[in-house]
Protein backbone atom coordinates (compact mmCIF):
# COMPACT_ATOMS: atom_id res chain seq x y z
CA UNK A 1 0.00 0.00 0.00
CA UNK A 2 1.41 3.58 -1.03
CA UNK A 3 -0.13 6.80 -1.54
CA UNK A 4 0.82 9.17 -4.64
CA UNK A 5 1.23 12.12 -3.07
CA UNK A 6 2.55 11.34 0.24
CA UNK A 7 6.34 12.60 0.06
CA UNK A 8 8.07 9.60 2.13
CA UNK A 9 6.09 6.68 -0.65
CA UNK A 10 7.92 8.76 -3.14
CA UNK A 11 11.15 8.56 -1.37
CA UNK A 12 10.78 5.05 -0.91
CA UNK A 13 9.82 4.55 -4.24
CA UNK A 14 13.29 6.66 -4.90
CA UNK A 15 11.11 8.78 -7.26
CA UNK A 16 12.70 11.78 -5.15
CA UNK A 17 16.49 12.40 -4.14
CA UNK A 18 17.19 11.72 -0.66
CA UNK A 19 20.63 10.69 1.31
CA UNK A 20 19.97 6.98 2.04
CA UNK A 21 22.69 5.00 4.18
CA UNK A 22 20.07 2.50 4.97
CA UNK A 23 17.91 0.06 3.33
CA UNK A 24 16.56 -3.81 3.55
CA UNK A 25 13.61 -5.60 2.65
CA UNK A 26 10.17 -3.34 4.00
CA UNK A 27 12.23 -0.66 5.48
CA UNK A 28 14.53 2.43 4.56
CA UNK A 29 16.61 5.08 6.34
CA UNK A 30 17.76 8.67 5.13
CA UNK A 31 19.16 11.75 6.48
CA UNK A 32 17.04 14.16 7.75
CA UNK A 33 16.27 17.70 5.48
CA UNK A 34 16.23 19.56 8.81
CA UNK A 35 18.09 17.46 11.37
CA UNK A 36 17.61 18.47 15.06
CA UNK A 37 20.81 16.87 16.44
CA UNK A 38 23.98 16.08 14.47
CA UNK A 39 22.59 12.75 13.92
CA UNK A 40 19.33 12.53 12.79
CA UNK A 41 18.19 10.20 10.45
CA UNK A 42 14.41 9.09 9.59
CA UNK A 43 13.81 5.24 9.29
CA UNK A 44 10.63 4.30 7.50
CA UNK A 45 8.19 1.65 6.33
CA UNK A 46 8.50 1.33 2.69
CA UNK A 47 4.73 0.64 2.67
CA UNK A 48 2.25 3.55 4.03
CA UNK A 49 1.23 3.79 7.10
CA UNK A 50 -0.34 6.94 8.92
CA UNK A 51 1.58 6.54 11.67
CA UNK A 52 3.74 4.10 14.52
CA UNK A 53 0.16 2.48 15.89
CA UNK A 54 -1.06 1.93 12.40
CA UNK A 55 2.14 0.14 11.26
CA UNK A 56 1.79 -1.42 14.47
CA UNK A 57 -1.13 -2.65 14.65
CA UNK A 58 -1.19 -3.98 10.50
CA UNK A 59 2.17 -5.14 9.45
CA UNK A 60 4.00 -6.41 11.92
CA UNK A 61 6.81 -7.50 9.71
CA UNK A 62 7.56 -3.98 8.60
CA UNK A 63 7.69 -3.03 12.20
CA UNK A 64 10.36 -5.21 13.12
CA UNK A 65 12.22 -4.33 9.55
CA UNK A 66 12.30 -0.65 10.67
CA UNK A 67 12.85 -1.20 14.19
CA UNK A 68 16.29 -3.91 13.13
CA UNK A 69 17.06 -0.75 10.23
CA UNK A 70 17.23 2.08 13.08
CA UNK A 71 18.89 -0.48 15.27
CA UNK A 72 21.88 -1.28 13.19
CA UNK A 73 21.98 2.48 11.75
CA UNK A 74 22.28 3.50 15.40
CA UNK A 75 25.24 0.52 16.28
CA UNK A 76 27.26 1.76 13.64
CA UNK A 77 26.68 6.02 13.53
CA UNK A 78 25.83 6.55 17.03
CA UNK A 79 28.40 6.86 19.85
CA UNK A 80 27.03 4.45 22.89
CA UNK A 81 24.01 6.63 22.98
CA UNK A 82 21.14 7.27 20.66
CA UNK A 83 17.27 7.71 20.27
CA UNK A 84 14.74 6.18 18.30
CA UNK A 85 11.61 8.29 18.77
CA UNK A 86 8.18 8.03 17.02
CA UNK A 87 5.47 11.04 17.04
CA UNK A 88 1.97 9.82 15.93
CA UNK A 89 -0.58 12.53 15.44
CA UNK A 90 -0.55 16.32 15.21
CA UNK A 91 -0.96 16.92 18.75
CA UNK A 92 2.26 14.89 19.70
CA UNK A 93 4.10 16.85 16.52
CA UNK A 94 3.98 14.45 13.41
CA UNK A 95 3.94 16.60 10.49
CA UNK A 96 4.76 14.04 7.71
CA UNK A 97 1.48 11.19 7.86
CA UNK A 98 3.53 7.91 6.79
CA UNK A 99 5.05 6.40 9.84
CA UNK A 100 8.64 7.32 10.83
CA UNK A 101 11.25 7.06 13.34
CA UNK A 102 13.41 9.38 13.77
CA UNK A 103 16.93 8.17 15.23
CA UNK A 104 18.81 10.66 16.99
CA UNK A 105 21.97 11.56 18.77
CA UNK A 106 23.93 14.23 20.10
CA UNK A 107 27.34 12.42 19.40
CA UNK A 108 27.38 10.44 16.39
CA UNK A 109 30.61 7.45 15.70
CA UNK A 110 33.73 9.54 15.64
CA UNK A 111 32.53 13.06 17.12
CA UNK A 112 34.07 13.72 20.23
CA UNK A 113 31.37 14.08 23.11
Amino acid sequence: MTQDNCIFCKIARKEIPAKFVGENDLAIAFWDVSPRQPLHILVIPKLHYANVAELTLNDEASLVALMKLGSELAIELADESFRLSFNTGEAAGQTVFHAHGHLTSLTPSGASA
